[in-house]
């Protein structure tokens, strides 16, 4: 029998970033940066005084979104991302500021540049998509 020589299959965003570790570690970076960087105040601000319930929210719904375990739909169900934020006031700044720390904390996570690319194309949609004002 020939040996393969079919290129090994393509990993997950998921698996790409270190499985649950690798995602947890890019979420608290960003809700670090949040805290940290005054160019994000307006985000921060729109956050509540605690950052921890958003922090296993977005873990949560990363792990399932870029192909791992599905965390968050067995919790809460459904995202319905847009609905659920219905209630937090989210305009262009909001938005911009979202993408760039995101953009930021995959950076200092070391996420590959096409991956990140594509991430930042993809977050950048859903972000627009979430604007209500």
């Amino acid at each position: 029998m020939p040996p393969d020589t079919s290129p090994p299959p393509a990993q997950s965003p998921f698996e790409q970033l270190g499985g649950e570790a690798g995602v947890r570690a890019l979420v608290d970076r960003f809700y670090d940066l949040m805290d940290l960087e005054l160019g994000y105040a307006e985000l921060r601000a729109a956050h509540g005084s605690t950052l921890q319930d958003a922090r296993d929210k977005l873990f949560w719904f990363l792990c399932g979104w870029l192909g791992g375990p599905d965390h968050y739909q067995s919790r809460f169900g459904h995202p319905r991302l847009r609905a659920r934020h219905l209630p937090f006031s989210i305009g262009i700044l909001e938005r911009d500021q979202w993408v760039a720390c995101m953009d930021q904390a995959m950076g200092e996570q070391g996420v590959p540049a096409a991956l990140r690319e594509r991430l930042n194309e993809s977050f950048m949609g859903t972000a627009d998509w979430m604007r209500n004002r």
